[in-house]
């Protein structure tokens, strides 16, 4: 119940962005125990940061919105990954291996890029948008230690819209 209240929350203030179109949400994977998350900024996602530990699991999130970096979602514990996208290069498709936690993630760009993180271990999973030229807005998920579940939030963006939302 409390994800669909999150939800409807989230999926308001998206709404409420004028130059954002053809909403989706890819339903959280692995076991969603501990706090709640929302990693979500202003403009579009210029880069991200993985936190993986030695144990192969994800502790940690961190996007970069335009110039201004976001909280990180879970823990920095372990060694960071991290990707920079190019101007016009978003993120499609997110997919990994979860069982309790999330073992792994990849993060991956319309130009074919992808960022890797973790150890491919557990069940798979895949995200995408329902819609062409959509991409990654925010993610959320639950945490706890590491992180227990990632659910991702997609939507075009008005070409009119610049790189750091304003």
């Amino acid at each position: 119940m409390q994800y669909i209240a999150f939800f409807v929350l989230l999926t308001t203030a998206v709404f409420a962005d004028d130059r954002l179109q053809h909403f989706s949400f890819s339903p959280p994977v692995g076991s969603g125990s501990g706090t709640q998350y929302s990693l979500t900024g202003e403009g579009r996602i210029t880069a991200v940061r993985v936190w993986e530990n030695f144990n192969g699991y994800i502790f940690g999130f961190q996007f970069r919105y335009g110039f201004v970096w976001s909280p990180i979602a879970g823990h920095k514990s372990g060694q960071v990954l991290e990707m920079e996208l190019f101007e016009g290069e978003n993120i499609v498709q997110i997919s990994g291996k979860h069982n309790h936690y999330l073992y792994s993630v990849v993060f991956t760009t319309n130009r074919g890029r992808k960022l890797f993180a973790g150890q491919p271990v557990g069940h798979s999973f895949n995200m995408y948008p329902e819609h062409d030229g959509a991409e990654l807005r925010f993610i959320s998920g639950r945490v706890h230690g590491a992180i227990t579940s990632i659910g991702a939030h997609w939507a075009d963006v008005n070409p009119a819209a610049n790189r750091t939302g304003h």
